[in-house]
């Protein structure tokens, strides 16, 4: 399959592109900066989310079966913040994890029905379940968005062979919380999880894998929650 994946550069995003390109798919990654094999676009930026696509189209010969909606940020914002601090906080968040990623699913969505169906899949997060700190009211918020338009689409479009799911993970583990983990934050988090452990990328990385190549049809519009029963909805 030919998949646009963004955020690719690490955590999350990098374990799917190498797990994809291991199984054999044609995979356009994406980053901020680029480099390392992976379109650059700053999804923060007016106009990168069409270029964005159609540097993807280019790369993979004018076909795109599958969409992974990756990238975000996670930034926090204090709530008595300055108003101007508070109103750029919110409107960078959402305009990175939010709308680039809505603006990708109608780029999508209009890419498969003149291509006879695709797929989409969301990483969206345990937050938008359960809430997140005090500092990422914003980042929840766009999470739980996220998800609203996962099953729009899915309902929307299921009967052209548009298929739409999302994931939803808990604290994950990468190179970028090893440390915190051995740290004294760690030990809070694992008392939060049965599982006794975080999720690791790779078991996100499958989860996405399969959603975006294999789940069989009915099952559009799920949500997988990836959290070691964290949070059980």
């Amino acid at each position: 399959m030919n998949i646009l994946l963004t955020g690719a550069s690490r955590g999350i995003g990098a374990a799917t592109f190498k797990l994809l390109r291991e199984r054999g798919h044609q995979v356009a990654g994406h980053s901020t900066r680029g480099g390392d094999n992976l379109l650059a676009a700053d999804l923060s930026e007016p106009g990168s989310v069409t270029s964005l696509w159609d540097e993807a189209l280019a790369a993979l010969g004018g076909r795109i079966d599958v969409l992974v909606n990756n990238a975000g940020i996670y930034e926090a914002v204090a709530d008595d913040a300055s108003d101007a601090h508070w109103q750029a906080a919110w409107q960078r968040t959402l305009t990175v994890n939010l709308i680039s990623s809505a603006d990708l699913c109608r780029l999508a969505v209009g890419h498969f029905k003149a291509n006879g169906g695709g797929r989409i899949v969301n990483v969206a997060s345990r937050a938008a379940f359960r809430g997140d700190s005090p500092q990422h009211w914003h980042y929840a918020a766009s999470k739980s968005a996220m998800i609203a338009i996962t099953r729009t689409i899915a309902r929307g479009y299921a009967a052209e062979g548009i298929l739409a799911f999302a994931v939803a993970p808990g604290f994950t583990v990468s190179e970028m919380t090893e440390e915190y983990l051995m740290g004294r934050g760690g030990a809070a988090i694992l008392a939060d999880i049965p599982l006794g452990r975080v999720t690791s990328t790779d078991e996100v990385a499958e989860a996405i894998r399969w959603l975006a190549t294999e789940a069989p049809a009915a099952s559009t519009g799920s949500v997988v929650d990836l959290n070691g029963a964290s949070y059980v909805r």
